[in-house]
C-alpha cells in the first residue's frame, strides 16, 4: 500500500494507520466486551487483542491476517453467548470487531485477486447470517449481519476498484515506456537506413566503378606492359573485397536481422591476405606471427580487432608513408596479445596520397575506440627517424608466451623492444 510513492512519508501512513487502528481498537474492544457484554476482564482482553494485533500484519500478508481475525471473530460470537452475562450491544458483530474487520478488508482487497475477495465475502456473509439466526435473542441490541455483509462487500468493491485502477495506470505506463522504445527503434533503423542508401549511392558506385576499369584496362589500352596488366588486375580484386566489405555493412545497417551480422568476419588467418594487398600496393610489408595464433585460438572480436586494427595501420602507411617498409608483428605474452605495426620513414620526402587532409584521423580513433571496448591499451606515434608505430595490447585470457627465435618464420622481421624497426 503507497509502496510506490518516491516520498518516504507517504509510504509510511498505511503503518501509521495500522498502528493507530491498534491502539485505538484494542482499549475500547476489552471495554465494550466487558460492560456491555458481560465477558470476563481477561477473556475480553485476549479476544480484543486476537482481533486487532494481526491488523499490523494485514499489510503486507492480508490473507493470513483474515483467516486470524475471522477465527478470533467467531470466538468472540461464541463466548457472548455461552458466557455472556446481560449484553446489549449489536449482534453478532461489536463495534469494535466490526469497526477492525473493515479495516481489514481494505488491504485484503488492494493487494489480492478478485477470485479471493469474492470468496471472503461470501464466507463472511455465510458466517454473519448463520450465527445470527441461531444466536440472536432479545436480549441483544439488534441484528447487524446484514449491515456487516453490505459493508463489506462495499469495502471490497472500492479496495477491488482501486486496485485494478493502479493496475491500469501501471500498465499504461509500461506500455507508454514500450512505444516511445519502438519509436526510438524505428528512428535508429530509419537512419541507418538512410546511411545505407548514402553509402550505397556513394561509395559503392565508386569502386564499382573502380573495379570495373581496372578489369578491363588491359582490354581497353593496347600495349600494356605485363606488371602494368598485373597491377590493374590486383586493384580489381581489391575494389572487390572492397565492396564485399561495403555489401555486409550495408546489410548490418539496413536491418539488424540482416543475415550479413552472421556472416564469417575477418580475423588474423587474413593478415596473410592482407599484407600480400599491401605488397602489390608498393610496401614491403613483412609479417611474424607464431603459428599457435590462430582464429580458434582467440575470441572472435579480438580477432577481428586485430585485423581491423592492422589493417587501418597499414592503409596508412600506403597513405601517408609510400614506398616506406612496414613490419606487423602479433605476439601473445601472459593473457596478453602485443599487436605491433611499425613503419620505417619513406624513402624520399614524398606528399600523402590523400588528395586532401580533410577527413584523416579516423582511423586512429577507430582503433581507440575497438581497443577500449576490449579493456586493452593502445599506443601510436612517430619514431625518431621519421617512421610511426602503432602498438595494441589486448587481454586474451588463456595466451601464453609461444614465441620463440626458432618459431618465427624465416625471412620475417618484427620490431625492437624499443619500437624502432629491426632488419631481417
Amino acid at each position: 500500500m503507497l509502496g510506490q510513492s518516491p516520498r518516504r512519508w507517504v509510504r509510511r501512513l498505511p503503518y501509521l494507520a495500522a498502528v493507530a487502528a491498534v491502539a485505538s481498537l484494542l482499549p475500547s474492544g476489552i471495554n465494550v466486551l466487558s460492560d456491555d457484554y458481560g465477558i470476563s476482564g481477561g477473556l475480553a482482553a485476549a479476544l480484543t487483542v486476537a482481533q486487532t494485533v494481526p491488523l499490523l500484519l494485514a499489510l503486507t500478508r492480508p490473507l493470513p491476517a483474515w483467516w486470524m481475525i475471522g477465527g478470533a471473530d467467531l470466538l468472540t460470537a461464541l463466548a457472548v453467548l455461552t458466557v455472556g452475562t446481560g449484553p446489549t450491544g449489536p449482534w453478532p458483530w461489536p463495534p469494535p470487531v466490526l469497526l477492525g474487520y473493515l479495516f481489514l478488508m481494505l488491504p485484503l482487497a488492494l493487494r489480492e485477486p478478485r477470485r479471493t475477495l469474492v470468496a471472503v465475502w461470501l464466507t463472511t456473509a455465510a458466517a454473519s447470517l448463520t450465527i445470527s439466526r441461531l444466536g440472536f435473542t432479545d436480549r441483544f441490541g439488534g441484528d447487524n449481519s446484514l449491515l456487516v455483509t453490505a459493508l463489506t462487500g462495499a469495502v471490497l468493491v472500492l479496495g477491488g476498484a482501486l486496485r485494478e485502477r493502479a493496475e491500469a495506470a501501471r500498465r499504461l505506463t509500461e506500455q507508454e515506456h514500450i512505444s516511445e522504445a519502438e519509436r526510438e527503434r524505428r528512428t535508429l533503423l530509419e537512419e541507418r537506413a538512410r546511411i545505407a542508401r548514402e553509402l550505397h549511392d556513394v561509395v559503392a558506385h565508386h569502386m564499382s566503378v573502380i573495379a570495373v576499369q581496372a578489369a578491363s584496362a588491359p582490354y581497353r589500352i593496347a600495349g600494356v606492359p605485363d606488371e602494368a596488366a598485373e597491377e590493374f588486375t590486383a586493384i580489381a580484386g581489391t575494389a572487390r573485397e572492397s565492396l564485399t566489405e561495403m555489401r555486409r555493412l550495408l546489410g548490418v545497417l539496413r536491418s539488424e536481422d540482416s543475415g550479413a551480422e552472421t556472416a564469417p568476419q575477418p580475423g588474423i588467418g587474413q593478415l596473410a591476405q592482407l599484407v600480400d594487398t599491401v605488397r602489390r600496393a608498393g610496401v614491403a610489408a613483412e609479417l611474424a606471427l607464431d603459428p599457435e595464433l590462430t582464429d580458434d585460438a582467440l575470441p572472435p572480436a579480438v580477432g577481428l580487432s586485430v585485423h581491423r586494427i592492422v589493417q587501418e595501420a597499414l592503409a596508412n602507411v600506403v597513405r601517408h608513408a609510400p614506398g616506406a617498409r612496414a613490419w606487423v608483428s602479433l605476439t601473445a605474452t601472459g593473457e596478453s596479445l602485443l599487436v605491433t605495426v611499425v613503419n620505417a620513414a619513406p624513402p624520399e620526402r614524398t606528399e600523402s596520397l590523400e588528395g586532401s587532409a580533410e577527413g584523416t584521423g579516423h582511423g586512429l580513433v577507430g582503433m581507440r575506440e575497438r581497443v577500449r571496448l576490449l579493456g586493452g591499451r593502445l599506443d601510436t606515434g612517430p619514431l625518431a627517424d621519421g617512421g610511426f608505430r602503432v602498438a595494441a595490447v589486448l587481454p586474451v585470457t588463456g595466451l601464453t608466451d609461444t614465441r620463440s627465435q626458432d618459431s618465427r618464420p624465416s625471412g620475417t622481421a618484427s620490431p625492437d623492444p624499443d619500437g624502432t624497426p629491426a632488419e631481417p
